[in-house]
């Protein structure tokens, strides 16, 4: 690498100094499915209780466009508008919530502290954002007791609103049982229900035995599977619907599409992890920094060391000049005292 390019890389990672200093975090990614609402917490400092909080689309703060202020009244009410922002001092976070997310709207954003001084930047956390066109579920396992029942809570993104739904058992497509004209199935075993909005539910009714196994909520062409649990009826309690894992010898791999963010996935994430990496950040941009540094002052000294070594080559040769001379006069000095004698 040539030292200008070297140059150019330090100067290039200079403004993404603020996001490395782990004064504001997010995560670094979030997906939701379309048409559905997404929302981002951006954890700071305490030193910045009081400052102005902003969202905005882009990588920067002077290259990306404003969507929500904390000073803004209209960006404050959830309710109204596409996008919305409110500030928990007391938590120290900031959440921003994205209304009716449109796969267009995929990209880079920023979580943004104004600091307000002419000479300071903003300190900021970029993150991106995906919206996502398909299927999940609220729960991949669900577990009823033989007799009783269990929902399955089925999510489709925007574009399958108006599609055929159906619920089947994987491997036996002739099993699908499909929604009618009004969104809706029912049956003695099993009732199926479109809110035509986001959602469709699954309620397995009067549960055996033999229903344990792998299903698949479908929507359109695109497909999500659940495991459903039936245990033995208990003589002490009755129906019960809690999340279990499906036992590891009926595991059937079904390549599932990225679930939607929940509460529960950001507390799984670890805020050491990312004070972690943004220091990291500082560690490896001062490194660059001082290498390249090193490199110009090198790149300066080249020419010097050039002409000092050609100097000394120079004097050397003249020595052996003078002194090839000397030798020549001393001999022709001898020869005459010896003609003398």
């Amino acid at each position: 690498m040539s030292l200008k390019r070297l140059v150019f890389l330090t100067l290039s990672l200079f403004p993404w100094i603020p996001a490395c200093l782990c004064n504001v975090t997010t995560l670094e990614e979030f997906a939701e499915l379309e048409g559905r609402s997404l929302s981002i917490p951006c954890h700071y400092e305490p030193k910045y209780a009081s400052n102005v909080k902003y969202w905005c689309r882009g990588w920067t703060r002077e290259f990306c466009s404003i969507l929500a202020r904390t000073d803004d009244p209209r960006s404050i009410n959830r309710a109204d508008g596409k996008v919305s922002i409110f500030d928990d001092p007391a938590q120290q976070m900031f959440t921003v919530t994205m209304n009716d997310l449109k796969e267009g709207e995929s990209g880079w954003y920023t979580c943004g502290v104004e600091i307000g001084g002419i000479f300071e930047r903003d300190d900021v956390a970029i993150t991106r954002i995906k919206a996502i066109h398909g299927m999940s579920v609220v729960s991949r396992s669900v577990r009823g007791e033989e007799g009783g029942s269990v929902t399955v809570e089925c999510l489709y993104s925007e574009r399958y609103r108006e599609s055929e739904k159906k619920w089947c058992r994987s491997g036996d497509w002739s099993s699908c049982l499909l929604t009618g004209s009004d969104g809706s199935f029912e049956d003695t075993s099993v009732a199926i229900s479109d809110d035509r909005t986001w959602a469709f539910t699954v309620t397995l009714k009067k549960l055996q035995m033999r229903d344990s196994g792998w299903y698949l909520c479908c929507a359109g062409q695109k497909q999500m599977s659940v495991y459903v649990l039936v245990t033995p009826r208990s003589t002490t309690t009755t129906t019960t619907s809690v999340t279990s894992p499906p036992p590891q010898d009926q595991a059937v791999v079904h390549p599932p599409l990225p679930k939607a963010i929940t509460d529960e996935s950001w507390d799984s994430q670890s805020p050491l992890s990312e004070s972690m990496v943004g220091c990291f950040c500082v560690v490896l941009l001062v490194f660059l920094v001082l290498l390249a540094k090193k490199l110009w002052r090198l790149h300066k000294r080249e020419p010097a060391l050039i002409q000092v070594q050609q100097a000394k080559a120079r004097f050397k040769e003249s020595s052996w000049d003078v002194g090839d001379q000397q030798n020549v006069a001393f001999l022709h000095s001898d020869g005459q005292d010896l003609h003398k004698h």
